[in-house]
């Protein structure tokens, strides 16, 4: 079982995640991303995510692509554990802006633009 929400508090916003995301969570986390296009500050915390799979995984690394294509800045959370090993498995975790807090990646985001 899985859950994708939308919190946009703490001066950005965060997709937070939580279960397994496999191929059947994937549209969702999609579609969460996509209500984002135009967020110039996104977190994406899978912190209580208990597995990912490559579906979902390539989910992640598009839309964080994307969103530093457009400029904007983003951070994955994902505490070490399960999930994360995904990450390291492929060094995802190398090019991907991950980090094991979301308070670490709200200190790590850029500030807005425009301010």
């Amino acid at each position: 079982m899985h859950r994708v929400n939308i919190d946009r508090s703490d001066g950005a916003v965060t997709i937070v995640a939580r279960g397994e995301l496999d191929a059947y969570g994937a549209p969702e986390l999609s579609d969460a991303f996509s209500e984002l296009a135009r967020e110039g500050r996104v977190v994406i915390d899978l912190s209580a995510v208990s597995f990912l799979d490559s579906t979902a995984l390539g989910v992640v690394v598009r839309s964080v692509r994307e969103i530093e294509e457009r400029g904007d800045d983003s951070r994955v959370v994902l505490p070490k554990g399960s999930a994360r090993r995904i990450f390291e498995i492929t060094t995802l975790d190398r090019v991907l802006p991950v980090v094991e807090t979301r308070a670490e990646a709200l200190t790590g985001l850029r500030p807005a633009r425009g301010t």
